[in-house]
């Protein structure tokens, strides 16, 4: 920043802004006030593209509609086009936890977006008097339809970003179901054996759980594509033209490519965070599941001599400065830890909508914080799964094969044949006596070899023949 100044005004008095900052009175007041995470709204692009987005849609709104004039909203239309393409992110230097349900952010953008309109119009930054950020650029608006608006959408933003990473890290255990197809092992309920399986069957259902959550989330997206433009300050469109909101969200649709629609009730719209609330609802059924996901890949990697060794996981780095040799699995170390702050934001979410009171949610501004953070650490865990852990997962068939044949659960196979109290009482004694089920029922002559081996078969066993 340079060493100048110029002088703002509001209404509380007046602040000195650097000559060369593009933000103005009103960012400065928010720069005082909220210190608390030493992050930037600025580094959080999906943001303050969607800001930029939800201003140029209310500027050709405002022109079409003969509130603005062509050469004030040309230079407003072309600053938005400008932050919607990366430039001047670093304005945006205020935190994303803020009072005011989200007033600081709006007034950000408002002066941002004045100040480049000034300078392409050939005018100083700061001569509000030529074009105004909250006269012009907030013309027809208010903080509490523009910042929610702008919320959801970089909410969408980021949540197609998981969608896709969630693709990925699907297609990646769908790839390792194929190759562990004919590998059989036993499964297990409460960590005891149960029946058996194959290992590409385990791998397929971690695809499958992955790609549910993936139509959960497209659900979600619709719900947020819902829009209180036009409402204003409470949702009754004081100040507002009639035919504001309608224009607004179809300019909005086709400079997001988002199918954005005006909300049935913009006084619902306005006080109602029933969305945000689902889709962190969403997320956290995603966190849960993956976190779940990655605790059976650490136990069943567990070892690698003295725990299930079933698999192993790529080592990626030494695992500790006092044991040599030892690898842990830290990638999906990882994605558990990122689930737990995603299970976290979700409570963070769910208070602040609750905490809503009458015509307005002051408490937005943590709730988008939580939701952003959320879907990009999501969206790097299950990347990081997809190419860092699963693709070089490998397996121990024969040790897994041997486990199945040791296993008492394989009597469970014979119970239709030999009923149930004869096949708890070999279970029982091939407990005690450490010998394969197969041979105690060879021995108590129950069943022909030939009998045992083909209802002990891999393939029935796992019911894939």
């Amino acid at each position: 920043m340079s060493d100048r100044y110029r002088v703002e005004s509001d209404s509380l008095g007046t602040r000195r802004i650097p000559e060369d900052a593009y933000w103005g009175v009103h960012t400065a007041r928010a720069l005082e006030n909220f210190t608390v995470t030493g992050d930037s709204i600025g580094k959080y692009p999906a943001l303050i593209t969607a800001l930029a987005a939800v201003k140029q849609a209310a500027c050709r709104a405002n022109r079409e509609l003969g509130v603005l004039d062509a050469r004030r909203a040309d230079a407003i239309e072309r600053a938005c086009a400008e932050i919607r393409a990366g430039a001047l992110h670093d304005q945006f230097p205020i935190d994303p936890i803020q009072g005011g349900a989200g007033t600081s952010t709006n007034m950000n953008a408002n002066e941002v977006i004045a100040n480049r309109a000034l300078e392409l119009l050939g005018h100083a930054r700061g001569d509000y008097a030529e074009l105004d950020p909250l006269d012009h650029v907030n013309l027809g608006q208010s903080t509490n339809d523009v910042y929610p608006t702008s919320v959801n959408l970089a909410v969408v933003q980021h949540v197609r970003g998981l969608v896709a990473a969630l693709g990925r890290l699907a297609d990646a255990f769908e790839a390792k179901s194929a190759e562990f197809a004919g590998i059989i092992k036993m499964g297990r309920t409460q960590l005891q054996d149960a029946v058996p399986m194959t290992l590409g069957q385990e791998f397929a259902t971690f695809a499958v759980m992955v790609r549910e959550d993936r139509l959960r989330l497209e659900e979600g997206i619709a719900l947020l594509c819902e829009s209180n433009l036009g409402g204003t300050a409470i949702g009754t469109g004081i100040n507002g033209h009639p035919g504001y909101s309608a224009l607004a969200c179809a300019h909005l649709t086709e400079l997001t490519g988002e199918r954005v629609t005006p909300a049935e009730n913009l006084i619902e719209a306005t006080q109602d965070a029933g969305a945000f609330v689902q889709m962190s609802g969403i997320l956290k059924r995603v966190a849960v599941k993956l976190s779940k996901t990655c605790n059976d890949l650490r136990l069943m990697s567990s070892g690698p001599s003295t725990g299930f060794g079933e698999i192993r996981l790529p080592a990626m780095q030494a695992g500790s400065s006092i044991m040599p040799g030892k690898v842990n699995p830290v990638v999906p170390e990882l994605m558990n830890q990122i689930a737990f702050e995603a299970i976290g934001n979700d409570m963070t979410v769910t208070m602040a909508a609750e905490a809503g009171q009458l015509q307005l949610n002051a408490f937005e501004p943590i709730i988008a914080y939580s939701l952003l953070k959320t879907t990009a650490h999501l969206s790097a865990g299950a990347d990081a799964l997809a190419t860092k852990c699963v693709p070089g997962i490998t397996a121990d068939a024969e040790h897994l094969r041997a486990g199945v044949y040791r296993s008492v659960g394989i009597v469970t196979a014979l119970t239709p044949h030999l009923g149930y109290a004869a096949s708890a009482a070999i279970a029982k004694q091939a407990m005690a006596t450490g010998r394969p089920v197969a041979e105690v029922v060879a021995d108590l002559g129950l069943l022909s070899p030939d009998q045992v081996a083909e209802l002990l078969a891999p393939q029935r066993l796992a019911g894939i023949s």
